[in-house]
Formats: C-alpha cells, sequence, structure tokens
C-alpha cells in the first residue's frame, strides 16, 4: 500500500509541477498589477512617491504582451481611472491601501524579489508557486480521507487542479491562489482534528494573507465557541481570546496600511472608480447598496447553485452535527462575502469556499461509503 502512495505522490507532483510551469507561461498582465508592484516599490522607496509610480510601469511595459499593457493603462478599452493611474502620481499613491493591505501577499511578493526576480516575475511566479503548493495540500487532504484509495487521491486532486478557475487564478497577480493554500492548511487541520492553538495560528496566517477573512476566523471562533457549550455546558475564554488577539491584529493592519475603509472599496468597485480618492467622497446611500445587491445577486446564480448543492448532499449524506455546522459555516461566509463584496460575476472571489465544502461533501461520502473500498464478497 505504501509503495502505490509513492507513486500517486510522485506522478502528483510531476502533474503540478508541469501545470505549475505552464499557468505561468500563459500568465496574464492585468489591471491589479500596478498596485501589487506599486506596495513592492513602496516598500523599497517610501519617501519617492514619483519613482515608485514610473518604476511600476517601466516594468510592467518590458515584460507585459502589447494588448495586455494597453490594458493596464487604460487605453484599450479606455478607462479614465486606469489613465489617471499611470499619469498621476497623487492618484496611484492613493489607490496603493487597496493592495497594501493584504500585507502577507505584498511580503511574500517582496521576498521573491530580494531573490533576483523582476517585479512582475515576483508577483506572478508567486501566483505559480502558490498553485504548486495548493496542489500539495489537497493531494494530502485526499489522503486523509481515501486512506486506502491513492489512485482516487491523485484522480480528485488533479481534478480539482485542472478546475478553470483554478487556472485562472494561477495565472494572474492576485493574493486568492496565495490565500488558498492557508484555507487547505484550515481543512487539514479540521480533519486532522488538532488542537485549537494551531487552528488559531493558521486563522492568524489566513487574516494577514488577506484581512477580509476576518469575518470568517471569527464567524469559525463563534461555532467552536457554540460546540464547545453545547457538549460541555460551559464557555472556553480561550476562543474569546483567540478572537480578540485577531480583531485588534486585523485593526493594526488597516491602520498601519492607511485602509480607506469598506465604503471607499465598495463605492470605488461597483459606483464609480475614483482616480483620486481625495477628491470625491465615498456617498451613497442604504437603498443604493441594495440596489446594487438585487441586481447583482441574479448574476450569482452559478456560485449559489454550486454551493447549495453540496450544502444538500452533506447534510443528505451526514446526520454529524459537528460535520454540518461546519458546512453551514462555509456556506454562509459565501454570502458574508457576497453582502461585503457581491463581484457577482468573479467566480474566483467565492471559489475558494465552494473548493472547501466540495473537501466537506468528500469526506462526508467517505465515510458514509468506507472510503469507496471494494469489500470481500462473503
Amino acid at each position: 500500500m505504501k509503495i502505490n502512495w509513492k507513486i500517486s505522490f510522485l506522478l502528483t507532483v510531476i502533474f503540478l509541477f508541469l501545470l505549475s510551469c505552464w499557468n505561468y507561461r500563459n500568465r496574464v498582465f492585468d489591471w491589479d498589477m500596478p498596485g501589487y508592484i506599486g506596495c513592492l516599490y513602496s516598500l523599497k522607496f517610501p519617501q519617492q512617491p514619483d519613482k515608485v509610480r514610473i518604476l511600476t510601469y517601466r516594468d510592467i511595459r518590458k515584460e507585459a504582451p502589447e494588448i495586455q499593457y494597453q490594458d493596464i493603462l487604460g487605453l484599450q478599452p479606455a478607462d479614465k481611472a486606469r489613465q489617471a493611474f499611470a499619469n498621476n502620481t497623487k492618484a496611484f499613491r492613493e489607490q496603493l491601501p487597496y493592495y497594501q493591505i493584504k500585507i502577507g501577499y505584498t511580503s511574500a511578493v517582496l521576498i521573491l524579489y530580494e531573490l533576483g526576480f523582476t517585479s512582475p516575475q515576483s508577483v506572478l511566479l508567486l501566483s505559480s508557486i502558490s498553485y504548486f503548493v495548493s496542489g500539495i495540500l489537497f493531494f494530502f487532504l485526499m489522503k486523509i480521507i481515501f486512506p486506502k484509495n491513492a489512485v482516487l487521491a491523485a484522480f480528485l486532486t488533479a481534478a480539482v487542479l485542472l478546475l478553470p478557475p483554478m487556472i485562472h487564478m494561477a495565472r494572474i497577480p492576485t493574493p486568492d491562489m496565495f490565500l488558498f493554500q492557508f484555507m487547505l492548511l484550515f481543512m487539514l487541520g479540521l480533519l486532522k482534528k488538532v488542537n485549537q492553538w494551531a487552528i488559531f495560528a493558521i486563522l492568524i496566517m489566513i487574516v494577514f494573507a488577506r484581512p477580509d477573512y476576518i469575518l470568517f476566523a471569527l464567524t469559525y471562533l463563534a461555532v467552536r465557541i457554540g460546540l464547545h457549550y453545547f457538549n460541555n455546558g460551559k464557555l472556553n475564554g480561550y476562543f474569546f481570546l483567540q478572537g480578540l488577539v485577531l480583531v485588534l491584529f486585523y485593526m493594526a493592519i488597516i491602520r498601519l496600511c492607511h485602509y480607506p475603509g469598506w465604503k471607499s472599496l465598495f463605492y470605488d468597485s461597483f459606483i464609480y472608480r475614483r482616480p483620486v480618492i481625495s477628491a470625491q467622497s465615498p456617498d451613497f446611500s442604504f437603498h443604493d447598496y441594495l440596489d446594487i445587491l438585487f441586481h447583482r445577486i441574479i448574476y450569482f446564480k452559478r456560485v449559489s447553485v454550486m454551493s447549495l448543492t453540496l450544502l444538500i448532499l452533506i447534510f443528505s449524506c451526514s446526520k454529524d452535527l459537528e460535520n454540518r455546522i461546519f458546512a453551514l459555516l462555509i456556506f454562509v461566509n459565501i454570502y458574508i462575502k457576497f453582502l461585503f463584496f457581491p463581484h457577482a460575476a468573479g467566480m474566483r472571489f467565492f471559489f475558494i469556499f465552494i473548493i472547501m465544502l466540495l473537501v466537506i461533501f468528500l469526506n462526508t461520502v467517505s465515510h458514509k461509503y468506507n472510503g469507496f473500498r471494494l469489500r470481500k464478497i462473503a
């Protein structure tokens, strides 16, 4: 049995390596790239904003295909905000806190840059490396779920890593693929039932990578508090302490990065992208918010159908209360995220949660059908 797993793991590693190389060869320079490279150079030259902007666009121009570079500049198609970012230092500088807040991701980009890669390479290579590591972690998840079925573990790993949203996240400058590694670590901890402090350390890494996942971390701790009280008849103070530390950690990141806040992010993302943030207040009414939410939820069908289907399958295959609660926790977080950032057309913004639901479903099915092992015929 061990030799089967060794062969399966070796083939998976080779497959993931080739896929990662393929993704990097087909990398995409999109309009978020100047933000992350700008964060990199802001760390290098904190008192020279003009130099930061000039170096950012110079580096991208050297490596980006012309059609993608024109899109980044906001020339084809025309985009006044992107044109302002490329030509106006104040406009460019004021956009950077939206990117700097992902402090774990930007720190990883800086490390690759210091190792000798160019700034665009550092951003895009990080996505490819994260894709490879995520594939390895997913394989180990499948090994836990299907301990006697090495072939199925390798097949499911390959199938998930070939899904279009996964390929897309591996090719673009985004912290989503980077974050995915830590969410898979969280699932590994959950399935292995590691102690609460190990899970807390993973939650810290998740918030460090993407602070907006603070809501996921806090809802998880709330569920843990409820389950502990249900099972033991008393509250666990350590979970409250962990929640407090996470909130303070989040607030420190917000303060350090001078983050404009959710209202500004929502306004710039869904109402009007301000070329210069300080020139216009992000004013919108609750009615405006609900109107945007209503129109975008119509296009949220794919995410809703996939997540709801997986939730129903989990509930129908398992009567375990804890299993159902954690599935519901992930499902609810999909809609919490949608309420704060209703990017209905962006599957990648919610795909991590869908994969987490898929992992719980596979674990549920494995327990119900004995890991799909063939039983001896009496």
